[in-house]
């Protein structure tokens, strides 16, 4: 009992959606209160048509840690969700599901009502008691209400996009893997792992202070509403959404090169302008992207993309932009790269 209490303390004290996966993942396979022998914790990811399931943390009992799938997984060779009906049977039911006859496997559902659903899958040599079953379902409670914290901080309160705050983090995050992906010659495609570098893209809304004098702001909260309803449609699992306020978006983006930067993006624009939006009709985006760089930081990416949105905005908006292009062409002036202490704390 004292282990699952400790468990629970740490557990409580991280301020990272990544480890706390894992901490659940460990605290449920070594706290001894349950004859488990492998956990996994499991979203539904992936277009509605074709969903996969994506481990956030896995772990078989003789492991000393656990290990997640990465999180720019090729998402075509991840298990389908139609090849687990008893995960997709707990989503539905929103109910514990019990199969098998040795080994046993439990599944819990966690999350039934957002576009990612999440499933803790049990395997069990024994099956597990009612009391077992319900004090996991407790353990679960807790590390629910504790993402919901997470949540409070972290996303924007009107778009439920990730915010300003928690940029900084994955951006340094990003430049930390993609200096060790340079450094051992990029990632294995045996692991099933997309290919590629990091792009940052700064996102605009074109005309929207006209849309709030017109319509309301009401009308412009719908708007952002339904903005970030087509970006999570439109942008892949492992692209890192975010509202920098008013009608700014940002999008950190895994991508194999440029070229297939830019038409991601591209394919975004032409989404939203062909979109119907409520009494204002139809809207656009003026886009800016850049790659990170060898010591790159959260503000100099940012400055470089925004200068690009910048220029599409003065060169007739509802267009993407790429700063190195731009830079090339002699369109913009490279900016000189500024590094000051705020950049290393966050």
């Amino acid at each position: 009992m004292q282990t699952l209490l400790n468990g629970l303390a740490h557990m409580s004290g991280l301020r990272d959606r990544d480890a706390m996966d894992l901490a659940l993942v460990t605290l449920i396979s070594k706290s001894g209160q349950w004859p488990v022998s492998e956990i996994r914790l499991l979203f539904a990811v992936g277009a509605l048509d074709d969903q996969r399931w994506l481990a956030r943390g896995r772990m078989h009992a003789s492991h000393a840690a656990p290990g997640p799938d990465h999180a720019w997984s090729d998402l075509s060779r991840l298990p389908k969700l139609s090849d687990f009906p008893s995960r997709e049977a707990a989503i539905m039911t929103e109910s514990v599901v019990r199969c098998g006859g040795g080994p046993f496997t439990t599944v819990f559902p966690i999350e039934t009502q957002q576009a990612i659903c999440s499933v803790l899958e049990v395997e069990s040599e024994q099956a597990l008691t009612p009391v077992a079953i319900a004090a996991m379902e407790s353990v679960l409670w807790i590390y629910q209400n504790l993402q919901g914290l997470l949540d409070y901080g972290e996303k924007d309160s009107l778009t439920e996009l990730l915010n300003r705050k928690s940029f900084d983090r994955s951006f340094h995050r990003a430049a930390v893997a993609q200096e060790a992906s340079a450094a051992h010659g990029g990632p294995d495609r045996r692991q099933g792992l997309a290919q590629g570098t990091y792009w940052l893209a700064v996102i605009d809304i074109d005309h929207f202070k006209r849309v709030n004098d017109n319509f309301g702001h009401l009308i412009g909260d719908e708007i952002l509403l339904l903005m970030a309803g087509l970006m999570r449609l439109n942008f892949r699992l492992h692209d890192r959404i975010y509202r920098f306020g008013g009608e700014e978006f940002v999008v950190l983006m895994r991508c194999a090169n440029h070229g297939e930067a830019a038409q991601a993006l591209e394919r975004f624009r032409a989404k939203v302008e062909e979109y119907n939006f409520p009494k204002a009709g139809s809207i656009t985006v003026s886009t800016g992207f850049c790659g990170l760089v060898s010591d790159d930081t959260p503000s100099s990416a940012f400055d470089r993309a925004d200068n690009a949105v910048y220029y599409a905005k003065e060169h007739g908006r509802n267009q993407v932009c790429s700063y190195p292009e731009l830079v090339q062409s002699g369109a913009l002036k490279e900016l000189v790269q500024e590094i000051s202490d705020a950049d290393y704390f966050f």
